[in-house]
């Protein structure tokens, strides 16, 4: 069964920083993780949200190149990730993602698995290739868009920190450990 459910807390849902909203879920994911519930029981558009904030840190750490190599590269997380920009209407984002995957595609599969088991802060020509400052001049704030989907989204359900470790103890069938 399912857990149907996108959970953010009041003090995130009330806050003017749209990256309280982002965490909030993130937290709520993280705590099922723990509490080892597997991805798939999990919200999808909660965990498409998780993985939209996982590229958009990664990109502002170290560009794209650090995206790629912090997740490995992996074909179902990038299928996520265009849908995610997809979904929360950001045209211009998913408009350079595919762009930058198109690049990538064009590299060889060598140098890519050579880049992806080599340290990332050494110096590489394929991570200089991979690498796209335009993200940070579009006019487009993934926080945002992603915040906005969130507390706009059908499932989603704005609780306490009490009710939200509530739901999930009712979910997994037992009392969770608050730190």
């Amino acid at each position: 069964m399912e857990f149907g459910r996108i959970i953010i807390s009041e003090t995130a849902a009330n806050s003017e920083n749209p990256q309280d909203v982002v965490n909030s879920n993130i937290s709520v994911i993280n705590l099922m993780r723990e509490e080892k519930i597997d991805d798939d029981l999990i919200h999808e558009d909660a965990l498409m949200s998780y993985y939209l904030d996982f590229y958009a840190s990664k990109y502002t750490e170290g560009n794209f190149s650090k995206f790629v190599y912090d997740s490995g590269w992996n074909k179902e997380l990038n299928e996520l990730i265009e849908e995610g920009l997809a979904l929360i209407g950001a045209e211009k984002h998913l408009e350079l993602f595919k762009e930058q995957c198109r690049k990538l595609r064009l590299q060889s599969n060598i140098k890519l698995g050579k880049f992806l088991k080599e340290k990332f802060d050494v110096p590489s020509a394929f991570r200089d290739v991979l690498n796209n400052n335009a993200y940070f001049e579009l006019d487009e704030n993934l926080v945002e868009l992603n915040a906005a989907f969130l507390k706009s989204h059908p499932d989603t359900e704005v609780l306490s920190v009490e009710e939200m470790f509530a739901a999930i103890e009712e979910f997994v069938g037992h009392e969770i450990k608050r730190d």
